[in-house]
């Protein structure tokens, strides 16, 4: 971890914990963990974390919990902030391959001029200025403006076409503006209470308000671009931050500034369906921020979205780091 500390802002709080303080560690299913952490765990560019994935890629599944409790410290980061869980998923849109009077709605790839400047225009002027029109930076085009804004926050999808052919897409990059929650506004423009707003409810409320609800998407002036992702086979879980496929329910997002991507996470989220596991941080998002925040990947399809958009749990994680690293973490290194 690499986290800088802003003036006047508040060093996050280290406590090295044990194995048995993880409530249901000893009943997970840590060869799962395991082959999930091998999936990227080859791309960590620092000497302690590759001597670990090398150690782990000669380790049997069977003794995968040793290799966890052996090399690693369980060490909860907090920064203040309320532990929050959260779920996302693969959406899958219908689409066109050209526009038509049903597919108007584009996903653009990023335009050269947005890479140069760590801050280009918001979402309102870049759909609404025709700065993207007529430069071949289509993609494709979806029938959905709420679920293509959906799209955008997930980072990654699949889009079907009439043929029966799809291309999947991932994140191609930002517009260098904060995300800002559209279900909040909601709530503070007295729309809905807190506890009613979900995706699915955003959606239909956007649908039946088409102009103003269009509108409340501008809302966010946080934008994302999209590239094409053919290098996954139709069977794998998408892209990730770490541009590796992702894995349903053992992959999470967090937040790099505290939890380091590769990263084994212990997560305990509570809520109607607790959920007591070891995951990997292999993901981030635009509303993942702090240190007790973490995004589940539920899975791909419309059921993965329904479960990902009921998941609003508190709990807390544990970031799993070499013993070095974790003891290194400690006022003056104790």
């Amino acid at each position: 971890m690499s986290r800088s500390i802003m003036p006047g802002e508040p060093a996050p709080d280290y406590t090295i914990l044990g194995f048995d303080d993880l409530d249901g560690w000893a009943e997970d299913d840590h060869a799962a963990a395991l082959s999930v952490f091998l999936n990227t765990c080859m791309d960590f560019d620092d000497a302690d974390w590759r001597a670990l994935c090398a150690v782990a890629q000669g380790h049997p599944p069977e003794q995968a919990r040793l290799f966890f409790e052996l090399f690693f410290r369980p060490t909860l980061i907090e920064d203040g902030e309320k532990p929050l869980f959260t779920g996302y998923f693969e959406p899958e849109l219908e689409g066109s391959r050209t526009p038509t009077p049903r597919f108007r709605y584009p996903l653009y790839r990023m335009p050269p001029e947005a890479r140069d400047t760590p801050r280009w225009l918001t979402r309102r002027e870049i759909l609404t200025s025709g700065v993207m029109e007529n430069r071949g930076l289509e993609i494709a085009w979806v029938d959905d403006p709420v679920e293509l804004f959906f799209l955008q926050i997930q980072g990654s999808g699949r889009i079907h076409f009439s043929d029966g052919s799809y291309v999947r897409v991932g994140w191609g990059g930002g517009n260098g503006h904060e995300y800002r929650s559209v279900g909040k506004e909601m709530v503070r423009r007295g729309i809905y209470a807190a506890h009613q707003v979900s995706a699915k409810v955003i959606g239909a409320w956007v649908q039946r308000n088409p102009g103003i609800g269009e509108e409340l998407l501008h809302h966010n002036p946080s934008f994302v671009f999209f590239r094409e992702v053919t290098q996954v086979p139709a069977d794998m879980g998408p892209l990730g931050a770490m541009n590796r496929s992702i894995t349903p329910l053992r992959s999470i997002a967090v937040d790099p500034d505290f939890t380091p991507l590769g990263a084994p996470v212990w997560i305990e989220k509570a809520g109607a369906a607790p959920m007591h596991r070891l995951m990997v941080a292999q993901d981030t998002g635009s509303a993942i921020q702090g240190a007790q925040r973490a995004d589940i990947f539920v899975g791909t399809g419309a059921a993965a979205g329904l479960a990902a958009g009921q998941l609003r749990d508190p709990g807390r994680m544990v970031v799993l780091l070499p013993i070095q690293r974790a003891y290194a973490l400690l006022p003056d290194g104790a």
